[in-house]
């Protein structure tokens, strides 16, 4: 636990450290959540990290066909092609920079694979994965898949060295392009050596910040590449510094749902009931298949 903050700044209430697994067809994944100790950070239900990773011809490994129930994708992709496709027609290539932003709802079948270009040829895969959960009542919505390349997203850059990039609600006089259910804002920092970016944090909303690469001190509280810090509610700001380096960060702040979390695998429910609910619709096929 932090004991010390900058003034008037959110402190620091506790840090995670990643673990290692592996993902879909055997890619590896750095987590910092969820674990034992950090199941949830309302509403965000998990973040993983792959890469950056330089891979041969042929090493490219994605997501075959799995399903979704309750919560919400969203793909990040900063180096590399992932190929998309769905159980409900739907497909979309997400090159460098671009994000799909996938509203599981009611269900659906999904896959996410290498485009068979960069399978060919190899390259530099990295990439963000980050689950949001949905409230109850929009569990069942209509699933809908939004995609955006990284043209259509917005850059702040301020005058204390930080290059920012803004996927959803608002931050330093820009907004990310995609549509939320929950109110959230997902943003990229880019930090140069020296650099630093203050945030805001609505009173309630849950905040965290995530080192993707380099250190980085949030509320005067130093936090190594690939650690987490989750802040306490006790301020609207909190500050993101890189002192001693450049560093990437992924600034998360949102809304908690406050409603009980049910999750196995691919499905985040309110009640064990529901997931074997969400299991037998989709042995049954009411999620959709993929097309042959």
């Amino acid at each position: 636990m932090a004991t010390h903050a900058l003034a008037a700044g959110r402190t620091v209430a506790r840090t995670a450290r990643p673990f290692h697994t592996y993902e879909g067809a055997g890619f590896p994944v750095r987590r910092p959540f969820p674990t034992e100790e950090l199941p949830f950070v309302d509403p965000f239900l998990m973040i993983d990290q792959v890469g950056p990773v330089e891979l041969a011809p042929g090493e490219a490994k994605g997501a075959p066909p799995h399903p979704h129930r309750g919560f919400e994708t969203i793909q990040y992709v900063l180096d590399g092609d992932i190929a998309n496709a769905d159980s409900r027609g739907h497909r979309a290539v997400v090159r460098a920079g671009g994000v799909q932003w996938l509203t599981a709802g009611s269900g659906i079948v999904h896959e996410a694979l290498p485009t068979p270009e960069f399978l060919a040829s190899g390259g530099r895969q990295h990439m963000l994965q980050i689950w949001l959960n949905l409230p109850a009542h929009l569990k069942g919505v209509p699933p809908r898949s939004q995609n955006e390349e990284a043209a259509d997203l917005p850059v702040a850059v301020t005058p204390d060295g930080a290059e920012l990039t803004v996927l959803a609600g608002t931050s330093h006089g820009v907004t990310g392009p995609f549509e939320t259910r929950t109110p959230v804002l997902v943003a990229h920092g880019r930090l140069a050596p020296g650099g630093s970016a203050e945030f805001g944090a609505p009173a309630g909303h849950n905040a965290m910040v995530y080192v993707m690469r380099g250190e980085a001190r949030v509320s005067g509280e130093h936090l190594p590449d690939g650690h987490l810090a989750v802040l306490a509610r006790d301020g609207e700001r909190f500050t993101v510094e890189a002192p001693d380096g450049a560093a990437e960060v992924l600034v998360l702040t949102g809304e908690p749902i406050g409603e009980p979390v049910a999750r196995s695998g691919p499905f985040v429910m309110n009640t064990a009931t529901e997931l074997r609910q969400a299991e037998r619709d989709f042995r049954q096929g009411l999620m959709g298949r993929m097309p042959a």
